[in-house]
């Protein structure tokens, strides 16, 4: 199992800082087709309300004790992430992530799991 890491990606540092509405501001200069990659980022114990997280990779990122409440991840990938303690209320998460799969990583810090199609 990979360890959570801090990522040297510009809007990373910014994620890591909290500064929310600069990522949100910058983020366009970073678009390419490709999903930002924040595999395995180590995200835990931060503030990210408002973050924009359309498009955004976070397989296997860590989100414990986090404060993801209003965030939009229904376009972001989620699979492996853990969310241990995590304030998630005013979340959208995509429909083939299940309500068990949420509440065992918030309550247990599974990783995710999300349902195949």
């Amino acid at each position: 199992m990979s360890r959570p890491r801090k990522l040297e990606h510009p809007l990373f540092q910014l994620l890591a800082e909290e500064n929310i509405d600069s990522f949100n501001q910058q983020r366009p200069h970073y678009t390419s087709p490709e999903l930002l990659d924040f595999q395995g980022a180590d995200l835990r114990g931060l503030n990210l309300r408002g973050l924009n997280a359309s498009g955004i990779d976070f397989r296997n990122a860590y989100f414990r004790s986090s404060d993801l409440r209003g965030i939009d991840f229904r376009e972001a990938l989620l699979e492996g992430a853990s969310m241990n303690r995590a304030k998630v209320s005013g979340c959208y998460f995509s429909n083939d992530l299940s309500a068990e799969e949420i509440v065992m990583s918030l309550t247990a810090g599974t990783r995710i799991r999300c349902q195949t199609k």
